[in-house]
């Protein structure tokens, strides 16, 4: 009973967390609404945009022999070879 008491007794005396002031949080939001997020629109616009790029790279590639869908132990070296034929991206250094 008595260390119930000396906690009861302690946690009046410990100085508690403060929320946080009017100011605090005014400088927080002003802080983050410089760089808007951007909308569901533009997100789905750069998500097809890049999908676009891809595949184009793809179809690149393929037309530069490259077959994704080949079981090949020389997977690297295939497509590196399409790569370098079909003048896309950089090879992987090794």
């Amino acid at each position: 009973m008595l260390g119930v008491s000396a906690v009861a007794l302690m946690a009046g005396t410990i100085p508690l967390a403060l929320a946080q002031g009017s100011t605090d949080a005014a400088a927080q939001e002003g802080a983050t609404t410089t760089t808007p997020k951007p909308t569901k629109a533009e997100r789905k616009a750069a998500r097809k945009q890049a999908r676009a790029k891809k595949n184009a790279e793809l179809k690149k590639l393929e037309d530069a022999g490259y077959q994704p869908a080949q079981n090949d132990p020389n997977y690297p070296d295939k497509l590196q070879a399409a790569q370098k034929k079909a003048g896309v991206g950089a090879p992987a250094s090794q």
